[in-house]
């Protein structure tokens, strides 16, 4: 326009300088008709000028729109976490968002992965935060600090010291406790190991070309094991005997490690605690995990009973005469009806079925009966709420009896089985793994198994796990490395590190 403008103030004619300005910039009539009219435009109104097209708005892409952005963003926050590009598309060609917009046709695909972009999404793996769990639960915080706590510092008088004087590691014995009744406390876990796991990182020549690799975790070999800061891992003193599980968990393999396993590993630990290791007092700590915490099938508990007096008992699996479980002709465990145990209040015994001579002899009292006898007027009171109120205690029947002393203090299978023959049993507070230092023994033992050459042989997995845990991490090491742990002599993440320089035998 400016070009034009000189020119016909030259001397040329309108027309003539409307078509030398567009043939000096390469173009054609159509753009001196264009000029003319921009020019009388801006001619009659000062502040008409055309918007140019090579820049400014018109290079914008339309996600640069904050209505439309914010729309998108909205929906697509609505979808879940799995979104994808092709939901813009199917969003944006819905009739009333397109013609809000002015959309004459769908966008294309890459148009709508750079709109992703646009909305603040990137094509990326999701990074894991902080692992949260249950720790702060009600419950959880209760166990830790009512049961636990007090029955570790009820031990921890009669355990070995250790503390660091001079850089060495000295070893005391414990206060209040002679030499032949210290308390060993033997820590126990299950760790996974598989077939295909190996290192990752190594150093790799630049002529070295990619080789394929196996697809899954392949194999998986379990090893089960009681570890203590006083002698390692428990063997016999000649390290003959062992209590090592190795199981092949799965369907059609060895099965799973149930709560049957669990009992005969404890069994077989006490044996060679009994044999070789009197003088002292043994301490089995396990997991707060469903195998370990089992109750027996008839022990008392609340849940499911019915509030009136009727024909009940709970679900139990059937057995042989060789004391094993029936399976049925569809292969699922055959159960039947049983009794639960009775309760106790006051000291004595409690009936919870009707005796005979009763007109109800046999059939199950009822929670509302139970809790009368028990001095409770349960009246206008719900067998069970559906979401009883945080902290109630007499809400309903359930709730009254949830909280009775004897169907709290029930013992497990694997606590009544140990102090049979006087072993203790604790456990640890639930989602703590990391109070037990066997944790750092497993790590330890895979680091070393993942260095050795990978193998979907069930043999060679068998003898990579073996190896690993008895060459790469032994008895002594473990021992010194959970003093060093419990001693806070030294930071848990640094324990590997200073095993890789100690120079135990």
């Amino acid at each position: 326009m400016q070009y034009f403008l000189h020119a016909y103030v030259n001397g040329d004619t309108w027309t003539n300088a409307a078509l030398n300005t567009a043939k000096f910039i390469g173009h054609r009539k159509y753009l001196s008709r264009k000029v003319r009219g921009w020019s009388t435009a801006f001619i009659l109104d000062r502040e008409d000028l055309p918007v140019s097209k090579y820049g400014g708005a018109w290079t914008k892409s339309r996600i640069h729109d904050e209505d439309l952005k914010s729309e998108l963003l909205t929906h697509l926050q609505s979808l879940g976490k799995y979104v994808t590009a092709a939901a813009i598309i199917d969003y944006l060609g819905q009739p009333d968002v397109a013609k809000r917009y002015r959309l004459k046709k769908a966008i294309s695909l890459a148009t709508a992965e750079r709109w992703m972009s646009g909305c603040g999404f990137r094509w990326t793996m999701a990074h894991g935060g902080q692992y949260v769990d249950g720790h702060e639960r009600d419950d959880v915080v209760t166990y830790q600090q009512s049961i636990f706590l007090p029955a570790w510092y009820a031990l921890e008088p009669r355990m070995w010291r250790w503390s660091v004087i001079g850089g060495e590691l000295v070893e005391e014995q414990a206060q209040g406790a002679d030499s032949q009744s210290h308390i060993v406390t033997w820590f126990h876990d299950e760790s996974t190991f598989y077939a295909h796991d190996h290192r990752k990182k190594r150093w790799i020549h630049g002529s070295e070309t990619p080789t394929p690799q196996p697809k899954g975790e392949g194999s998986s070999l379990m090893a089960a094991d009681f570890v203590s800061a006083d002698y390692g891992w428990l063997r016999s003193p000649d390290r003959n005997e062992s209590v090592r599980v190795l199981f092949h968990a799965g369907k059609g393999r060895d099965g799973y490690f149930s709560n049957d396993e669990i009992i005969r590993h404890a069994e077989k630990a006490m044996a060679i605690l009994e044999r070789y290791y009197q003088h002292d007092d043994h301490v089995f700590i396990f997991d707060n995990a469903p195998t370990h915490v089992k109750r027996a099938d008839c022990s008392v508990s609340a849940r499911n009973m019915p509030k009136g007096c009727k024909e009940w008992g709970i679900d139990v699996p059937v057995w042989d005469a060789n004391g094993k479980i029936v399976l049925g002709p569809d292969g699922r465990t055959l159960m039947t009806k049983a009794c639960i145990s009775n309760g106790f209040f006051n000291g004595s015994p409690q009936e919870f079925y009707w005796p005979e001579g009763h007109k109800h002899a046999g059939k199950f009292k009822g929670m509302a009966q139970i809790l009368t006898e028990r001095g409770y007027d349960v009246t206008n009171l719900k067998a069970q709420c559906k979401q009883c109120a945080s902290g109630a205690t007499t809400c309903c029947c359930w709730r009254i009896l949830f909280n009775q002393p004897d169907f709290i203090n029930v013992e497990m299978i694997l606590e009544s089985t140990c102090s049979a023959r006087g072993f203790q049993v604790i456990y640890l507070p639930k989602f703590h793994c990391e109070l037990n230092f066997i944790e750092q023994c497993w790590g330890y033992a895979k680091r070393i198994y993942r260095c050795y050459p990978m193998s979907s042989k069930d043999a060679d997995l068998e003898a990579n796990v073996i190896k690993a845990l008895d060459s790469g991490l032994n008895g002594a090491q473990a021992a010194w490395a959970a003093k060093k742990y419990h001693g806070h002599r030294v930071l848990p993440s640094a324990i590997l590190e200073e095993l890789d320089n100690a120079k135990v035998n």
